[in-house]
C-alpha cells in the first residue's frame, strides 16, 4: 500500500527530532528576530571625558550570553533590512521615539512633539544631554566625541533617502515632503543639490528638529521610531566611508557600543556609560556568538553557556517534557507573520491561479501541530493581529487556506491546479528557497511534501542559502533567473499599521517587494489609504488590499502568525521583547550573583 508522502515526512521529522542534538530555531519557533540600577552607576560627563571598560572576565561586569543566530548584513541604519541587523542598531543609536510594551509611541530622543494644524509638520523637542561616543579598541576606553544634535536626526533622514546610499527602505520615507523626488534624482544631475535642501527635515537648533509630510499622516510618529530615522555621525561616515560600522571606527549614541566584531563568530557589545539613561542599564556587556547551527546554539543553551535562546521546533516536544526545560520555555504573541512569497514574473508562478491552488494545498495546522510546534497561530492574510486594518479574524478574505475541511481544502486546490493547466501537477516544476536553517528546512520539506500530495505529479526540489547571499538573491533587482519560484520569509510590524505590510512590503515601488508583485488597483488602494484621515475608510481600503494581495492575486502564501518561543535561564529575571519582535537588551535584568554560581564563572 503506498503511504502518504506527508505522513512519511512528519515520521522522519520525529525520528530525526528524537535521534539529534537539540537545535537553535532562528525564527520559526521563536522570533522574527524584541527599572535598575547600573552597577558602576556612571553618570555622563563633559564633552572629551573617557572611562575605560572592565576587562572581558571582569566578575563585576554584568554579562548576557546570546546567539545572534547569522551574521548581521549591516550595522548601518540606513542600509539595514533584516531583524538581526536592526536589533543590534536599536541598542546602539537612538532614535526620536520608540515604542513601549503595548506598542504605543512614546518619546526617546524627543522629549515631545507639536503638530501643524494642517497636520503635515512635526516637530520635535530633543533631549540637551545626547552624545556620540566612541570605543579604543587597544585601550577599552569610552569616551565621547561631541553632543547629538537635531541636524544628526536631519541628516540621518537624508542620508537613507540620498540615492548615492541605495537604500532598501527608503521608499517608507516618501510620506516626507520632497522625499520620493529627493530619492529618485540622479546625483550627476543640476538640480540634485536643489532636491536634497527642499527635502521636508529642518534642524531648526540644535534641539529642535521639524520634519514636513506631504500629506497629513496619523502614524508620523511611529514613522520615526523606525532604524533609518536614527540619528547618524554624518562627519564620520564622510571621513571613514563604508567602513564606519567596524569596531575601532563606529560611533554610536544608544545604551551600547561595539566591543568587537569578529565576522561570522562574534559580535559582543558593551554599555555606554554616557548614555543619557545609563543608570537603568543593568547589563554591562552582551556577548553575541554567530552560531547558524541550531543544534550547536541548543547545546550551549542546555550547558550554561547562553543565556537565552529559541528552541527547535523539532525539540519542542522533549523541552515541553523535560522537567528542568519546560520551567524555562516561554510563549508570548508576536506581530510578526511568516510566509511563502511567489516570484510573480517566473513561470509557473506567474500564474495567479497556480499560486492559489499552491496556498490552498498548504495544511497550516498540521505544520504548526507537528513541524513548528510553537503555538502559532495559521495564518491568512498578511497583516498579523494587532495590527490598525489586519483582517486576521475576517474569513472573507483567504478563509479558503484554513478551512475546517483540509480534503475539500485540496480538493479546491487540485481544481485550481487544473484550470491552470497542470492537472496532478503535471508539467508542473517548483523551486523553494530559505535561508540556510534546519527549523525553515523542516517547514519547507513539510511544504514540498504537501504539495506533492495534492500534485503527485509535480517536479519540486528546495535549495537552501546563507542569510546575507539568500537576501541579494531574492532582492527585487536581482535577476529573475537566478531567483526561485517561491521563497520563505517573515515580516514583523515597524509600527502597528497595516500601511507598513501591504504597502510597505507590496506597493509595486517598494524595495521588501521581492515577490515582483504588481497591481494597479492594489497600488492605488494602499497609496491612498496611506493618507486617509478617516480610519474607518482606511479600514476598508485596507481589507480590499488583503483581497487582492493573499486572494485573487495570491502573491504570497501566508504560513502563520508569529509566537516568541524562547528558553531562559531562570536568572534571567527581566526580558523585554517589543511586540514586534525586536530585543531591547538595554532593558533586560539578570540576577548575576545566580549566573556566576550556576555557571562558575
Amino acid at each position: 500500500m503506498r503511504k502518504s508522502l506527508l505522513a512519511l515526512l512528519l515520521l522522519s521529522l520525529l525520528l530525526l527530532s528524537a535521534c539529534s542534538s537539540a537545535g537553535n530555531d532562528d525564527a520559526p519557533a521563536g522570533t522574527a528576530d524584541d527599572t535598575t540600577q547600573s552597577e558602576d552607576g556612571s553618570e555622563a560627563g563633559s564633552e572629551g571625558d573617557s572611562t575605560s571598560d572592565p576587562v572581558a572576565g571582569d566578575a563585576s561586569l554584568v554579562t548576557l550570553d546570546i546567539n545572534h543566530g547569522t551574521e548581521p548584513p549591516s550595522l548601518d541604519p540606513s542600509v539595514a533590512t533584516d531583524s538581526v541587523s536592526v536589533d543590534i542598531i536599536t541598542n546602539m543609536f537612538m532614535g526620536l521615539t520608540r515604542f513601549n510594551q503595548e506598542a504605543e509611541v512614546e518619546p526617546w530622543a524627543a522629549t515631545d512633539w507639536t503638530v501643524s494644524e494642517d497636520g503635515r509638520t512635526y516637530t520635535f523637542n530633543l533631549r540637551d544631554d545626547l552624545s556620540w561616543v566612541t570605543r579604543n579598541a587597544d585601550s577599552g576606553e569610552i569616551s565621547e566625541v561631541r553632543p547629538l544634535v537635531a541636524q544628526d536626526f536631519a541628516d540621518g533622514i537624508r542620508r537613507t533617502l540620498d540615492p548615492n546610499t541605495a537604500s532598501d527602505y527608503a521608499y517608507v520615507l516618501y510620506v516626507i515632503d520632497g522625499g520620493e523626488a529627493f530619492n529618485n534624482a540622479v546625483p550627476e544631475a543640476e538640480d540634485f543639490q536643489t532636491l536634497s535642501d527642499g527635502l521636508g527635515v529642518n534642524a531648526v537648533d540644535d534641539t529642535t528638529l521639524e520634519v514636513t509630510f506631504a500629506d497629513p499622516i496619523s502614524y508620523a510618529p511611529a514613522i520615526m521610531g523606525m532604524w533609518i530615522t536614527y540619528a547618524q555621525p554624518l562627519d564620520v561616515i564622510t571621513e571613514v566611508g563604508d567602513g564606519w560600522t567596524e569596531a575601532g571606527s563606529i560611533v554610536t549614541s544608544g545604551a551600547y557600543t561595539l566591543e568587537a566584531w569578529e565576522h561570522n563568530v562574534e559580535l559582543n557589545l558593551i554599555k555606554n556609560p554616557y548614555y543619557f539613561e545609563a543608570d537603568t542599564v543593568q547589563i554591562d556587556r552582551i556577548v553575541g556568538a554567530i552560531i547558524t547551527e541550531d543544534s550547536t546554539a541548543m547545546a550551549l543553551y542546555e550547558s550554561g553557556e547562553l543565556d537565552v535562546t529559541s528552541p527547535p521546533s523539532a525539540d519542542l516536544d522533549r523541552v515541553r517534557s523535560d522537567e528542568v526545560l519546560s520551567q524555562e520555555l516561554n510563549i508570548s504573541p508576536q506581530t510578526c507573520t511568516y510566509y511563502f512569497g511567489f516570484v510573480n514574473d517566473k513561470p509557473p508562478t506567474d500564474n495567479a491561479t497556480v499560486r492559489r491552488a499552491l496556498s490552498a494545498a498548504i495544511n497550516r495546522p498540521v505544520l504548526i501541530d507537528n513541524v513548528i510546534k510553537g503555538g502559532q497561530i495559521p495564518a491568512h492574510s498578511f497583516a498579523p493581529p494587532g495590527i490598525f486594518g489586519s483582517v486576521a479574524d475576517d474569513m472573507e478574505v483567504g478563509g479558503w487556506m484554513v478551512m475546517d475541511d483540509y480534503a475539500a481544502q485540496v480538493a479546491q486546490a487540485q481544481a485550481w491546479m487544473e484550470e491552470a493547466g497542470y492537472p496532478n501537477g503535471e508539467g508542473l516544476e517548483l523551486l523553494i528557497m530559505h535561508n540556510t536553517s534546519e527549523a525553515h528546512a523542516a517547514i519547507a520539506q513539510a511544504v514540498q511534501a504537501m504539495w506533492l500530495e495534492a500534485f503527485p505529479s509535480a517536479f519540486i526540489n528546495i535549495e537552501n542559502q546563507e542569510w546575507g547571499v539568500y537576501l541579494e538573491t531574492i532582492a527585487p533587482a536581482s535577476p529573475v533567473e537566478e531567483k526561485p519560484n517561491v521563497y520563505r520569509l517573515g515580516w514583523c510590524a515597524d509600527y502597528p499599521d497595516q500601511n507598513n505590510w501591504v504597502n510597505d512590503v507590496f506597493n509595486s515601488a517598494s524595495g521588501n517587494n521581492s515577490a515582483m508583485f504588481q497591481n494597479e488597483a492594489f497600488d492605488q488602494l494602499v497609496n491612498e489609504a496611506s493618507i486617509e484621515q478617516d480610519q474607518d475608510k482606511r479600514a476598508e481600503m485596507y481589507k480590499e488590499a488583503e483581497m487582492i494581495l493573499v486572494d485573487t492575486e495570491a502573491a504570497i502564501a501566508p504560513i502563520y502568525y508569529y509566537t516568541t518561543v524562547q528558553l531562559r535561564k531562570p536568572w534571567m529575571e527581566q526580558v523585554v521583547i517589543s511586540p514586534s519582535g525586536g530585543d531591547a537588551w538595554y532593558q533586560w535584568q539578570l540576577d548575576w550573583d545566580a549566573k556566576r554560581e550556576a555557571t562558575g564563572q
